[in-house]
């Protein structure tokens, strides 16, 4: 079972991505994004892709260049998130044969994403917009627009969100911090994928 959760490992380092990641994939995460302002990040996404490129999505997070979009495809990724949307990154991204989640927060901005070849939404930050906000864009939105909820959304409102008809989330802090062991990511993991087994069930 794929499950709609990326993990966004923050501050990883190109010499534990594996581990954690294994972790991740193990415990049934198997969409990993490595935002670009961690260290190396690109030789971490590389990495993953090496390793479990079969096995996993792997990509890049707050992706703001085209530039970058070339560099995280010449890696190995299939994933560009970006925290906002960016015309240009969007169409980069889909000429270059990836997935596009690019950040929204207003009607205008997700039709613009659309209207660009996104693949699907990344609501960021979701808790400024909330369930409610969520509710009113999704009325208007195309139908099964996937809408990921980002910042604000984890375990433990899994279901509001869901109830809203948020399609995914993406997971970071609560997830995995710079420092964590593969333990504590692989306990973390455990419980945020019941809290969605659950949510979903």
């Amino acid at each position: 079972m794929s499950r709609p959760l990326i993990a966004i490992l923050r501050g990883v380092t190109p010499l534990e991505v594996k581990d954690i990641a294994a972790a991740l994939i193990e415990e049934g995460i198997t969409r990993i994004e490595v935002p670009m302002n961690s260290p190396s990040a690109l030789a971490s996404i590389e990495n993953l892709a090496t390793a479990f490129g079969d096995v996993a999505q792997i990509g890049a997070g707050t992706v703001l260049t085209v530039e970058t979009v070339k560099d995280v495809s010449k890696a190995g990724g299939t994933l560009v998130v970006s925290p906002n949307a960016n015309i240009e990154v969007i169409s980069a991204t889909k000429l270059a044969g990836m997935d596009s989640y690019p950040g929204v927060m207003t009607p205008t901005e997700c039709f613009a994403a659309l209207g660009a070849g996104a693949d699907g939404l990344k609501l960021f930050p979701a808790s400024l917009l909330g369930v409610d906000g969520l509710k009113a864009i999704r009325a208007v939105l195309p139908p099964n627009t996937p809408v990921y909820a980002v910042g604000g959304a984890d375990h433990t409102n899994f279901k509001e969100w869901i109830d809203a008809s948020a399609n995914g989330f993406g997971i970071g802090s609560a997830l995995y911090k710079p420092g964590f062991s593969v333990s504590e990511v692989t306990t973390r993991a455990r419980a945020i994928v019941r809290a969605y087994d659950e949510a979903t069930a």
